[in-house]
């Protein structure tokens, strides 16, 4: 069983990194290789509609060099997605929202290779934005057809340096909830 987390930060050591290895050591504990995915080390195109994912209907993005294509792959053999993100202006970091057009249209005109996979989101945030970011990763997930877990508390982290997260108590408890919601059903879907 593994998880595939996407890290929508563009800080390498930041709240979202430091957050993931948490949640990295939560699932394996539990049996569940988690691999990560830091989206900053991309420089990603932006889509621009062309349709050709739909016209090819592979499953694939025209645009074969800037490696989302491996990324869609790796995401397609993975049980469950977890993703994480901060508010940046009130949003998704434009890594994470570039990344999520461009998958959103490939695997809905393409193969639709989320389908029935398990998801969770994190929103990390100082002040504002983070209903927004969770809401934005989220709607991605149930666009395709994935299992969303939920978590109470909300897995919404109010920090702005790292590592302000631990400072949380709450928010981290929603970290913990939705890895332990995300854990079980992915253990009853692969009969355990």
């Amino acid at each position: 069983m593994k998880i595939i987390a996407l890290n929508g930060s563009p800080r390498p050591i930041g709240n979202c990194s430091n957050i993931l290895n948490e949640v990295q050591d939560l699932f394996e504990r539990e049996g569940i290789e988690m691999e990560v995915v830091h989206l900053y080390e991309y420089r990603f195109t932006n889509c621009n509609v062309c349709m050709t994912c739909e016209i090819r209907g592979d499953g694939r993005c025209m645009d074969e060099d800037d490696g989302f294509n491996d990324i869609l792959d790796t995401l397609r053999g993975a049980d469950g997605i977890f993703m994480i993100a901060p508010s940046y202006a009130g949003a998704c970091p434009s890594v994470m929202q570039t990344f999520l057009e461009r998958a959103a249209l490939v695997f809905e005109k393409g193969d639709q290779g989320l389908a029935g996979k398990v998801g969770g989101a994190v929103a990390v945030c100082a002040h504002d934005g983070a209903d927004l970011v969770y809401d934005q990763m989220v709607r991605f997930m149930l666009r395709n057809r994935m299992a969303v877990c939920g978590s109470n508390p909300m897995p919404i982290i109010r920090a702005l340096n790292s590592p302000q997260y631990s400072d949380d108590v709450r928010g981290m408890k929603g970290v913990h909830s939705l890895v332990e919601g995300m854990t079980s059903l992915i253990m009853k879907l692969n009969g355990y």
